[in-house]
């Protein structure tokens, strides 16, 4: 769940790069490693020839300045979809890929983490310019990214750039131990769950700061009945995210798979924009208007780290309805963003195409589930004390 997405910049750089769709089309594929390279991680998928152009489709948005396009022809560039695409090219060992993208913000220290006080824009244009807000959520997946890649290089080339994120994420701790979202140009963003969570994970080890965090969740952000993380208890209609299901469970040791099984709240069919074949999914929210493919993906990955392994390849077999081909490199398709046109959290329309672009977020979690491959799995171990584990089954109230 991209909490609030900015529509309008999103349409605006829409409908400027349409004037350029030429620029990219040829732009296709860079050299890099044979894409049968592509592997499972824990052996548990049976990798296809269509994985293998999807991982191909995502080699083929990165820029030559390293960033990741976060759909065709778009000109937009999210943050959240550089980080998580900089996770599966460590996790394929296609190193390389990894460092261009952590090399094009290293290079922006200076002029935007350091006058920002620690935090990357969320948005930018491909150029890698007209940056917009700066939000917990996405900066904490660009943690993730750099821990696990100097876990698993050894690397520290990117030490110094991690820990102004540390230091930024821990300075937006409040007093009741929430974390405020980011900043915004007319001010502070309020507490979002969902970037909160993920900031839990990304800052390494367990002290004070995790703790307040663990006391403002089971004070703000839980709702004991159905054992699972709310994002707005203010507003009884979108109390309930589905996104919040699938993290909470794969970010939190010992969190009940109930959380799964209730995730059916969630679950919609709807007609694909492109092919007119049912698809199978979850929504963003209980409205249930649209099919959220990355949303979807996502549950299949925490379906797989909880050994459900049917479901697991039923929501990824689910999803073959759901893709679209690529207008900028040939024969290839891959997941757009959403299966229809409808809204995303809350009521705020999904953008122009969204239903029937190829998008990299839905793609890179499809992979992820395809893979076996965890994205929390990496320095996960947090060694929360059992007496603060309040979502563990036997904590909960009758």
């Amino acid at each position: 769940m991209k909490t609030i997405i900015n529509i309008l910049i999103f349409i605006s750089c829409f409908s400027t790069a349409l004037a350029k769709d030429s620029l990219a089309t040829e732009q296709a594929l860079r050299p890099t490693r044979s894409i049968e390279f592509l592997k499972p991680v824990s052996g548990i998928s049976e990798i296809t020839f269509q994985d293998h152009d999807i991982y191909k489709w995502i080699q083929s948005m990165q820029l030559d300045n390293g960033l990741i396009e976060s759909a065709e022809h778009t000109n937009f560039v999210s943050l959240y979809d550089n980080a998580i695409s900089a996770l599966l090219f460590i996790s394929q060992e296609e190193i390389e890929q990894a460092e261009r993208i952590f090399d094009f913000f290293y290079s922006r220290r200076n002029t935007e983490q350091k006058e920002n006080g620690g935090g990357f824009y969320q948005f930018r244009d491909a150029q890698g310019n007209n940056g917009s807000s700066i939000w917990l959520g996405d900066n904490a997946w660009l943690l993730i990214a750099l821990n696990h890649y100097q876990e698993v290089t050894g690397n520290d080339q990117y030490a110094e750039m991690a820990g102004e994120i540390e230091v930024w994420i821990r300075s937006l701790q409040d007093s009741d131990g929430g974390l405020w979202g980011g900043i915004r140009v007319y001010g502070r963003i309020p507490k979002v769950t969902e970037g909160i969570i993920t900031a839990f994970h990304a800052v390494p080890g367990f002290d004070a700061f995790h703790e307040g965090i663990l006391e403002f969740l089971k004070k703000e952000r839980w709702d004991a009945e159905v054992n699972v993380f709310v994002a707005q208890p203010d507003v009884p209609r979108y109390n309930f995210a589905l996104d919040l299901y699938s993290l909470g469970y794969l970010i939190f040791e010992d969190y009940s798979q109930n959380a799964l099984t209730n995730s059916d709240r969630f679950y919609t069919e709807q007609t694909s924009s492109v092919s007119g074949e049912i698809v199978k999914g979850f929504c963003f929210d209980e409205d249930r208007d649209v099919i959220w493919l990355e949303g979807t993906a996502q549950m299949a990955v925490a379906y797989q780290s909880a050994g459900q392994f049917t479901q697991t390849g039923k929501i990824l077999n689910d999803l073959r309805n759901s893709f679209v081909p690529s207008s900028k490199t040939t024969h290839l398709k891959a997941l757009p963003y959403a299966s229809n046109e409808g809204t995303n959290f809350e009521t705020s329309l999904l953008w122009d195409h969204s239903d029937s672009t190829p998008a990299v977020s839905p793609n890179v979690w499809y992979l992820f589930a395809k893979t076996g491959y965890n994205p929390f799995q990496t320095s996960a171990k947090k060694s929360v004390p059992s007496r603060l584990k309040f979502w563990k089954e036997e904590h909960v109230s009758p």
